[in-house]
This record gives structure tokens, sequence and C-alpha cells, in this order.
């Protein structure tokens, strides 16, 4: 595989996981995640992977509901981790090595994240799950994934969604919208165009990571984008 890019750090949102409810977990999309990614790993890809919680509990949601906005997003962040451990699992089953690592201490559920632990990880071809957020609350996981991706050195962030880029308006509101193939920051900033939340998105702009938004859920984009071929739309300087 003649890959464009060396290492990259996947987001996928914990609805993802839930399949077409969102909810829970679906192991059809389990394993069809785990079998692209560790395809990859193997073909000499180096991976660390972001997951969002939304399936399980997402803490800005329990605001209003009873539940304070700190201990919310503390609920959210062991979400990631529970999202993690289950994809870890599906991965090694394919005969790849996978690594949960959360941003605070919780041996022996998983291991505490250090930088150079997950690097050393992916260069031996294992997939590093790095979960638990940036381990703060009032940050979401696009946030922890824009973090990580500068911090492990990522040639990219691919943000793993539904759709299948970047659009003009919503695409499952507005029939008449418009995919973008490619973006500058400053265009998707100036047009107001949602592709992660403003910190997530400052990070990346402040430290020249290019994004690339795709549809997970097509069989096969993640393996044909890894290849360089073009899959949704790429954010970039």
């Amino acid at each position: 595989m003649a890959n464009e890019y060396r290492r990259v750090l996947l987001k996928l949102s914990g609805e993802s996981l839930g399949g077409p409810q969102g909810k829970g977990f679906d192991t059809e999309t389990l394993q069809a995640y785990a079998e692209e990614i560790a395809s990859a790993a193997k073909a000499g890809l180096q991976i660390a992977i972001v997951n969002g919680g939304g399936n399980i509990f997402r803490g800005l949601q329990g605001v209003g509901k009873g539940f304070d906005r700190v201990d919310g997003d503390k609920m959210g962040m062991l979400a990631t981790v529970i999202n993690s451990l289950a994809l870890s699992m599906f991965i090694r089953e394919q005969g790849v090595e996978a690594q949960v690592f959360t941003a605070t201490p919780m041996e022996p559920v998983a291991k505490y994240y250090m930088r150079d632990d997950a690097v050393a990880l992916m260069e031996r071809g294992g997939v590093a799950l790095i979960a638990g957020g940036t381990g703060n609350p009032f940050f979401t996981t696009d946030s922890g994934a824009a973090l990580r991706a500068l911090e492990i050195k990522a040639d990219a962030l691919l943000k793993g969604t539904r759709v299948d880029g970047v659009y003009t308006a919503d695409p499952e509101k507005d029939p008449t919208a418009v995919r973008y193939d490619e973006l500058s920051f400053e265009e998707a900033m100036t047009r107001h165009l949602k592709v992660m939340d403003s910190t997530a998105f400052a990070l990346c702009s402040d430290g020249n990571m290019p994004i690339i938004v795709f549809d997970m859920n097509c069989r096969g984009n993640l393996t044909r984008l890894l290849k360089g071929e073009k899959v949704g739309t790429l954010v970039h300087l």
C-alpha cells in the first residue's frame, strides 16, 4: 500500500459505534471498523484513535436535566473509555495489538497516556486508542483528538462521520447542499462551516494539522483514503 500518510489520528463519534440507532454498541459496525483499521495497521500505517462517548452519555446534554456540567463531563469521559475498550477487543481479534490509554490514571482498566508510549506502540504496528478526552471538563472529544494529533505528530486528523464531507449546509436537512472537496481553515471559518468545534479547529489551524472529514460508514472509505485516494473533504492551511 503506497500511503500518502505515515501516521494518522482517527476521530470516531460515539454514535457511530452505536450503528443506525446511535446508542449502545452495534457489533457489525465495530467489526467493520476493526477490519479496516487492522488492515491499514498491517500495511504499515501508524494509527491512533480517539472515540467520542455520545452513544453512552454526553455531558453537555445532561445539563438542565439534573446533571452538573463538571460531573457530567467526567461521565462522558468514562464513556469514551468504555467505547475504546470495546473497539480495542475487535481490533485484537484481527491479529493487531491494541492498547487503550487514558488521560487520567485508570490502571488496571487501561494504561495512563504518555505520548512516547503511544508512539512506541504505533511504531511496532499496534493501534493506540487514546480515551478520556483531555482529562478536563469543558473540552470535547474533538478538542481531545486535535490535541493528541498534534502531540503524536500525526500527518492528518481523520474525522469519521456519517456524511461524506463538509457541505455548504446540513445535507441531511438541505437537499441543495453542495460538498467541498477542499477548504482552507480561513474559508471554513469565514463561511461558518462546522468542521469541528471552535477549540479543536483553532488547535488544528494553529498547529497546521490537516483535517479530513469523511464517511466512515461507507465500507472501504478508510482504506481508500489511506491509499491516497480523494475521499471526503480536506481542510488545510
